[in-house]
């Protein structure tokens, strides 16, 4: 006699349809805070449908970007904090488009875990739609993923997708940057998204937990601390100088950043003395007998984006920059090298 078999279905694989959709549901209202003019979709698509201002926008070149937030990710898994999160995965992405002039348009996310988890997703997305406010672009999309067996239980992972739009005479690529153009350091809300394999290094190494005292905090809630959205205030300034180049100092940080956008035969003077580190680069670097140069390239220390420009409009740039809310320091000038490769000097005056 033939041995029946069990009825099988989605659910007993490891996956809840109906988790799914209920998820859809609680994010509808964040994602719909975020539309924009130009959004010509509602929420549940097969795909989002955006349309460009050609009235602004005669010459339209778009900009993509897409990112991560590493290993960051594993200290909110410790903290059980999810609700800034997304707004690293937001930030890492519209800032490395606005370096080329572009302004955030839309936005998509992947969110991928092992068992979907209500209340964690939307503290997740919460973020995420956050981030897109801030910085001015629509939560268009995205997608959730309920993997069985891939990730460890309360684990997941993220990544998100960003399109901006320039027009062609506009795009920055660093190509008028000169000698004796100045660069402005716009500050860090600490180390961003970046380095925190070597973080959780140093925290494992001296036993650290993150839930100790910190500089009027926690260890960990100061590590968590979101990637700062530099679109605004850079979208401002656009308004009112020339913009030689921007840098986002991600990995890599300043010694690896700033040649990206860079002309051949020219050298970034970096003043050490022209900003203060934040006392987590301090507490970092002290923690993990780490050395200056290891520093300088693995983290931002302090400095989340550079702006140069020429010295005739520092001030100006300075004051645009600071009255929308950036702490703007001149951190050091471009000048002239009969090296082909652009470098980095960083040094005390």
């Amino acid at each position: 006699m033939t041995q029946s078999k069990q009825k099988l279905s989605y659910r007993d694989a490891g996956v809840d349809i109906d988790a799914g959709n209920a998820l859809v549901d609680r994010i509808k209202p964040l994602t719909r805070a975020t539309m924009r003019p130009g959004v010509l979709t509602d929420v549940g698509g097969f795909g989002g449908l955006f349309g460009i201002d050609t009235d602004k926008y005669p010459d339209p070149i778009l900009v993509s970007g897409t990112d991560g937030v590493g290993t960051k990710l594993k200290l909110a898994f410790e903290m059980d904090r999810h609700d800034t999160i997304g707004i690293d995965l937001v930030a890492m992405c519209v800032n490395d488009i606005i370096v080329q002039g572009a302004e955030p348009l839309f936005f998509l996310d992947y969110f991928a875990t092992g068992k979907l988890s209500l209340e964690q997703a939307e503290a997740v997305i919460k973020g995420i739609a956050r981030g897109c406010e801030e910085s001015g672009c629509a939560l268009l999309g995205g997608e959730t993923a309920e993997m069985p067996g891939m990730y460890d239980e309360g684990e997941y992972d993220l990544a998100g997708f960003s399109v901006g739009v320039v027009n062609r005479p506009d795009i920055i690529d660093g190509a008028s940057i000169k000698p004796g153009d100045k660069i402005i350091g716009l500050s860090s809300s600490g180390p961003h998204s970046n380095g925190y394999s070597l973080v959780r290094k140093v925290i494992e190494q001296g036993n650290h937990d993150l839930k100790q005292p910190f500089d009027g905090s926690s260890l960990g809630e100061t590590l968590l601390a979101p990637t700062r959205l530099y679109i605004k205030s850079l979208l401002a300034l656009k308004q009112a100088v020339n913009i030689h180049g921007l840098a986002h100092i991600t990995g890599g940080g300043l010694l690896e950043n700033l040649p990206r956008v860079m002309p051949a035969n020219t050298i970034a003077q970096i003043d050490e003395t022209g900003w203060q580190w934040p006392k987590i680069f301090d507490w970092l670097q002290e923690e993990g007998n780490i050395e200056s140069r290891e520093m300088y390239r693995t983290f931002n220390c302090g400095i989340g984006m550079c702006v140069i420009v020429s010295a005739d409009d520092v001030d100006q740039a300075t004051e645009v920059l600071t009255s929308n809310g950036e702490d703007a320091r001149l951190i050091g000038e471009i000048r002239e090298s009969t090296e082909a490769s652009p470098e980095v000097i960083i040094g005390s005056h």
